[in-house]
């Protein structure tokens, strides 16, 4: 059964006919707010995908807009099924935005391992920004920082580090694992708490995939 959301086609005036409400206004602008997000995201992917945008460009852009969409689907998922219920009562078709957004939650850049940046310079920052973002995210973990909105902004910046050091091979399994966990965590609401086994399996994961990428540096 389709899910009984307010028509989005004149957004401004059913804002103003729900004047009775400020709750019904907030959420009728938080549905336009997820509407623009989605066609932004599917505009983006496409394109993306036709080399019309550079990797260089369309991380950051992409990366803006998954963290938008996770900050409102915190509040919307309250009365909203899902996204494709969403996508399905507004008849919207954006399949590749709703895989970035609802699934993956990294750019294609990031999940695919395409490097984007380039040069002795440009390499030597990358494996230095790398080796902090691990042990932030390792220190985070032993101070027992384990709520959702806490970690997983310090994988997904991890894991964006990672796809800036062009010497890395793309299957190695630390850096798979830190990936899964990326998507895991992004399909999890923000208050969601890991419990003090998976703490000590993404602490665990994380020093292997640390030491697997230190052995993979060039000496």
């Amino acid at each position: 059964m389709t899910a009984e959301f307010p028509p989005l086609a004149n957004v401004p005036s059913l804002i103003s006919r729900y004047t009775s409400s400020q709750k019904e206004r907030d959420l009728l602008e938080e549905y336009a707010d997820l509407y623009a997000i989605l066609k932004s995201t599917e505009k983006l992917e496409r394109a993306y995908v036709r080399d019309a945008i550079s990797a260089r460009d369309y991380e950051p852009a992409c990366q803006r807009l998954i963290a938008h969409y996770r900050t409102l689907w915190s509040t919307v998922s309250e009365s909203v099924p899902s996204l494709q219920s969403f996508m399905a009562t507004y008849g919207m078709q954006c399949p590749m935005a709703a895989r970035r957004l609802a699934q993956s939650g990294m750019p294609a850049t990031v999940e695919h391992g395409r490097a984007t940046s380039s040069g002795e310079a440009g390499y030597t920052a990358a494996v230095a920004d790398a080796v902090g973002q691990f042990i932030t995210t390792m220190d985070a973990l032993k101070l027992n920082m384990a709520a959702v909105d806490q970690v997983f902004p310090l994988l997904s910046d991890l894991t964006q580090s990672l796809n800036k050091v062009p010497t890395l091979p793309l299957d190695l399994p630390g850096r798979l694992k830190l990936k899964a966990w990326v998507s895991k965590l992004h399909g999890l609401p923000a208050s969601y708490e890991l419990d003090e086994g998976e703490a000590r399996q993404l602490l665990f994961e994380l020093e292997g995939a640390y030491n697997e990428f230190m052995a993979h540096l060039p000496r």
